[in-house]
Order: structure tokens, then C-alpha cells, then sequence
């Protein structure tokens, strides 16, 4: 597979007359995406905002983040969900970079729902503090889920992918300034050098505990919960085959931006062929039952044993019960003769003193920690707010509450708040660009 990502690097973003891009400068015409928006007969409420780095702006709850792009030949850019299956990982791409589509309600949120501060002391937790923003507030008239701690969110999830592809179409024709390109030999048919370099695989983890259909990650639009561990080449899960679902704690949340811009594959990508042989993504999953765990973990160390892996890189989306697939997986391909390193955060309790991972295993010896899902974080009044910030505290969001005896409400009477790091959206960053680092005391 030969993928080539031609990128526009978007200095500023404005609304306007019509849509354009020049000289890094994006432009929307409002009116018209927002009626591209309502097509959809269940969004009740729809408006756009652009928020920057430095902005006094706090969004809440957050569902979702996307690059904006497009397929040059004409293929949907998350193939299988907002168009005909298609391969992904092939062909040109192009990717309005620096900026994202944040998707963000209007009225409701949930468990898996989050956070953005975009200036101030908050704007630290999460990389897309650092993103110039297309921000898409609304609602719609799913009210059967309204009341629902967990939400799937379909219709506000897909609402903002399609933005995201009506965007990127503005520079589909344009020249890009930048041609990034992913291509890797087929593993079979690499050339000595390449072979004599210690094999990595990188396995991936997406959510997909979800038994009901709806809430897990997607694979080319299909449930990951029905999915088995799967090689699956690193072009694809950059080129839109992976978007993201509505379920885990949002700390912990992989975005669709995420998938598509996946630090860690860059870097191997980048170490190719000089310090290592990529070998391709295993990409696995998260399951319920004891059994369905030992069983995926078994797959992955087969597949990294049979394509020959030296090393692994071992991510999770997730903490709690996603936690045993972890460790789980890192045994079993230590077990294989398969050196590994896991990518995971911990919940430590506020206090920082509880076991990090629900279960621990004397083979799993070297772990990156991307932060504590359970710090706390106190932050002053924002002066705007985009959605409702009385969700954090009164719709369930995993580090938000209604009252706490000692804490007192996460939203107080003057908009300042406390909430756990649980509710800053994809603050931790597993997937490879976590902002934090480690102290010793």
C-alpha cells in the first residue's frame, strides 16, 4: 500500500462568503455547511463557532474530534460509515492540518463525553487546546437516550465526520504544500537490511467492550466488538478505516483525530528501516469475559510470533476492565519470546496511593504511564462556554459530579470547577502524544 497525505497547514480560520483556502487561511461559509448539517432530519439544533489556542473558551461535554479531509478520487474518508466500503490506507489523501472538527452538545451529556479549556490553565490537559477549532454545538431528537448516563451519540458522532469530509473538500483540488508518504514493502519482500533490524509490531487496543451494538470504535464501519485480532497495515488506520466510539471515560478516549494522526505509528514508520522493521499493526481487542480476554491475548502473540516480531509496542484504550487485555496480551507475547512495552494510563485514586491497573503481572516490567485518570482538577470560571456546563456535574460525565460531601459540586455557582482528569477529553493520550511527564519524589 502506498498512502500519500498532502497537507494544507491552516494558519487562521474564518467564516465567510464562500469557501476557500489561501495562503493558510481557511474559510467557511457558515450558513451553507450549517444547512449541510441540518440535512440530517434528526439534528434539532445546529450552530458553528472557530475557537484558538488562547481563546478564554470552555467546551462541554466534548464528544468527538476529526480531521478535516478528503479522498482525491472521490472515496468516502471513513470508508464503510459515511460511504461505500471502499480499502482504505491507498491513493491520495488531502488533510487540513493545525485544525479539527470538535463535535459538542448542545444540551446533553455522558460517561464518555469531556472537557476542553482552550486558554488558561486548563488548555495544558489536552492537545487540542493547541488546534484551531471548527466547534459543531447541537442537538437532536434521540430523547429515548437523553436521560442515558451512556450515550451512543450516534447521530451527533456522524453529524460531525461528515463536517469533517465537507471541509477537507474544500482543498481537494487545491496543490498541498506538504506530501507525507507511507508505504512499507510487503513483509515477505523486504530487502536484507530491513530484515536484519529488529521486527516491532504495534498492537492496538480499541474500545470495544460494548456487547450492545452502537458505543464501541469502528473498524471500516463495522462494531469492533465483533472483530477478532487482526493484522491490519498502519496506512489504514491513518487513512480513516478507525473512528472512534461513545464509550470509556473520556480521559482515556482514542478520538478519530487520534487514529488518523496515530503518533506511534509515525514514529515507527519514521524509525523504518534504520533502528527497525515495522512490521504492520496487530489490532486487537477489549472484551467482557475472562475467556474472550485469554482468547484475543493467545491471537495476538500467535500473529506477532508468525510474522516474526522481536519487540512490541502494547496500547489500551481505556482502564478498569480493559486492564486485564492489557496485561493479558503483554504475558502472552513475553510468553512468545516477544520483548514488550505497554502504553497505558492508571487510576490511582485522588490521593495517588491505589494499585494503578486492575491486574498486574511481574512479565508486565516496562509500562509508559500516560497520568491518573482520578487527579484532580481545580479550574477557574471560563468567560465563554460552549454546550451546558452544568453536564459535567449533572449528566454523569466520568469525572464530573452532581455533589460530593467533601468536594461540593464539580460546577459551582460562580462557573469555576472540579472534576476528576476522568472528564478532560482524550487528555491522557495513550495513542502516543501525551503532553505529561513523569516526576520522581
Amino acid at each position: 500500500m502506498k498512502l500519500e497525505i498532502g497537507n494544507f497547514y491552516v494558519k487562521d480560520i474564518c467564516f465567510g462568503e464562500s469557501n476557500s483556502y489561501h495562503n493558510g487561511l481557511l474559510t467557511i461559509n457558515k450558513e451553507v455547511a450549517l444547512r449541510f448539517i441540518r440535512e440530517d432530519e434528526h439534528i434539532t439544533e445546529a450552530e458553528l463557532y472557530i475557537v484558538k489556542p488562547g481563546d478564554m473558551v470552555r467546551l462541554v461535554p466534548v464528544k468527538e474530534a476529526i480531521e478535516p479531509r478528503v479522498k482525491v478520487n472521490g472515496d468516502p474518508v471513513f470508508p464503510g460509515y459515511t460511504g461505500d466500503l471502499k480499502q482504505a490506507g491507498n491513493g491520495k489523501t488531502h488533510a487540513l492540518k493545525g485544525t479539527s472538527v470538535l463535535v459538542v452538545g448542545r444540551h446533553f451529556g455522558g460517561f464518555q463525553d469531556g472537557l476542553i479549556d482552550m486558554g488558561g490553565e486548563g488548555a495544558k490537559y489536552t492537545y487540542f487546546s493547541q488546534l484551531k477549532n471548527i466547534v459543531l454545538v447541537a442537538d437532536t431528537d434521540e430523547d429515548f437516550e437523553k436521560g442515558e448516563q451512556q450515550k451512543k451519540n450516534k447521530v451527533l458522532r456522524q453529524a460531525g465526520h461528515k463536517l469533517a469530509e465537507y471541509i477537507g473538500s474544500i482543498v481537494k483540488d487545491l496543490e498541498p504544500e506538504e506530501v507525507e508518504t507511507y508505504e512499507l514493502p510487503p513483509i515477505t519482500k523486504r530487502s536484507k537490511k530491513e530484515n536484519d533490524l529488529p521486527s516491532m509490531v504495534y498492537v492496538m487496543q480499541p474500545q470495544s467492550q460494548m456487547e450492545e451494538l452502537g458505543y464501541n470504535d469502528l473498524v471500516y464501519g463495522w462494531d469492533s466488538n465483533r472483530m477478532l485480532p487482526t493484522l491490519m497495515h498502519p496506512n489504514e488506520v491513518l487513512d480513516g478505516a478507525i473512528i472512534s466510539g461513545s464509550f470509556m471515560p473520556c480521559s482515556s478516549k482514542w478520538s478519530t483525530y487520534d487514529f488518523q494522526n496515530c503518533p506511534t505509528i509515525k514514529k515507527l514508520y519514521k524509525e523504518h528501516g534504520k533502528t527497525i522493521n515495522f512490521l504492520g499493526v496487530i489490532m486487537s481487542n477489549l472484551n467482557v469475559a475472562l475467556e474472550q480476554k485469554e482468547r484475543a491475548a493467545l491471537f495476538v502473540a500467535q500473529m506477532a510470533k508468525s510474522l516474526g516480531a522481536d519487540g512490541a509496542i502494547v496500547a489500551e484504550e481505556g482502564y478498569g476492565n480493559p486492564d486485564a487485555d492489557f496485561i493479558a496480551c503483554i504475558v502472552a507475547l513475553e510468553d512468545a519470546g516477544v520483548k514488550t512495552v505497554g502504553i497505558t494510563n492508571e487510576c490511582t485514586g485522588r490521593d495517588g496511593k491505589s494499585q494503578p491497573l486492575v491486574t498486574l503481572d511481574e512479565k508486565a516490567n516496562a509500562i509508559v504511564s500516560c497520568g491518573n485518570v482520578s487527579e484532580l482538577i481545580e479550574l477557574p470560571p471560563m468567560e465563554i462556554v460552549l454546550g451546558e456546563l452544568e453536564s459535567l456535574g449533572r449528566d454523569g460525565l466520568s469525572g464530573g459530579w452532581a455533589g460530593d460531601e467533601i468536594l461540593g459540586p464539580s460546577v459551582r455557582e460562580d462557573g469555576s470547577i472540579i472534576m476528576e482528569n476522568n472528564a478532560m477529553f482524550c487528555g491522557d493520550q495513550v495513542i502516543g502524544w501525551s503532553p505529561k511527564t513523569m516526576k520522581e519524589f
